[in-house]
């Protein structure tokens, strides 16, 4: 079985993405276009679609993965915002309140 790497997955996702080499893109866009990627093809459409491109011209692709790489390496991508999420601050408990077993109903 074949264990999914994240970050393997991203720069598939990257590969296949519209990226390239005279973007300028920040850690948001890299999010933006790994999950437009997603979203079109697939994670395992992503993955195809690359080594299509290995196939056709192993060269180009090379030199292609090897800069999405270096890119990711120095330009990390944020991790998009999950739907629903609330902040820290509001889902926890709060340190100066009460202890969680004080508002458990007496038994």
């Amino acid at each position: 079985m074949t264990r999914l790497n994240v970050n393997d997955a991203r720069c598939e996702a990257l590969f296949v993405s519209g990226l390239r080499r005279s973007d300028v893109p920040t850690p948001a866009g890299l999010a933006e276009l790994v999950s437009a990627a997603v979203r079109q093809f697939g994670v395992s459409g992503c993955a195809g679609r690359m080594a299509q491109e290995f196939g056709d011209d192993p060269e180009a692709a090379v030199d292609r993965m090897r800069w999405i790489r270096q890119l990711v390496g120095e330009v990390p991508v944020a991790r998009p915002p999950r739907l629903g999420a609330q902040p820290l601050a509001r889902c926890c408990p709060d340190p100066e309140g009460p202890a969680a077993d004080e508002l458990r109903p007496a038994a």
